[in-house]
């Protein structure tokens, strides 16, 4: 989700990292709160704590815990629990309609989360209330904890399950910056269709011995040179 990330935050979403609450900021929910430490690191980047607190995460006693949390600057919403972040984003969404506000709601999903029952109510939801500031982006890698998705619970056709609850989706490449760009640009009425971004996406990009590797869903790079490699290789895909 690292492309995705950085196309929406460096690129889409009205924000100020030095008024992290400012009353008309987009709103952003990382319902698969497990992969914090990629967004904790682009809340340092831009600004919004320092990069020397990422060397505190996951210890003892601090903010950057490893499952996502409000008490971080630039974070909204606590999440862990799969299934609970697009609810409340319905609820955010709803909400600043009601009190004409315009900003935007957007909520990065898993795809092994569609499995949620919880979300599949807030899909129906959404598209009943017609929630078109409210943007769900799926990072659809086809891998989740225990295989693939497609063998745990297929989700195929899932641009045609959001668009039978009223949805607008759309299918891009989630490593591809102009697409991505495209996609979550869309000037959107606040009374339109919900918007499903699917972002067809490839677990570890980059890294070879991660791509695709159920064992990298939970597993970090365990020795200084497997790291050095990875860093290698991503190093080498700047433009």
């Amino acid at each position: 989700m690292a492309d995705l990330l950085a196309v929406l935050y460096g690129d889409i979403m009205n924000i100020r990292a030095d008024q992290p609450d400012w009353p008309q900021r987009d709103r952003f929910i990382l319902s698969k709160g497990h992969c914090t430490a990629i967004l904790y690191a682009l809340l340092a980047e831009l600004g919004f704590i320092s990069i020397e607190e990422l060397e505190e995460y996951g210890r003892d006693g601090s903010r950057l815990l490893t499952h996502v949390s409000h008490k971080v600057p630039g974070v909204d919403f606590s999440t862990g629990s799969l299934g609970h972040g697009l609810p409340f984003a319905c609820g955010k969404a709803l909400a600043a309609r009601r009190q004409n506000l315009n900003w935007r709601t957007f909520v990065m999903l898993s795809d092994g989360e569609l499995d949620e029952g919880s979300n599949w109510e807030a899909i129906l939801f959404a598209g009943h209330h017609r929630l078109g500031k409210l943007t769900a982006i799926i990072d659809y890698n086809k891998i989740q904890s225990l295989g693939n998705v497609a063998d745990v619970i297929d989700l195929h056709p899932l641009a045609d399950k959001f668009r039978a609850f009223r949805w607008e989706a759309i299918e891009i490449d989630g490593h591809n910056h102009p697409e991505i760009h495209q996609a979550l640009s869309q000037n959107r009425s606040s009374d339109s269709a919900p918007l499903a971004v699917i972002a067809h996406t490839t677990k570890g990009k980059g890294v070879d011995y991660m791509e695709n590797n159920l064992k990298y869903h939970y597993s970090a790079p365990r020795t200084p040179e497997q790291l050095q490699n990875a860093i290698d290789q991503l190093e080498s895909l700047k433009p």
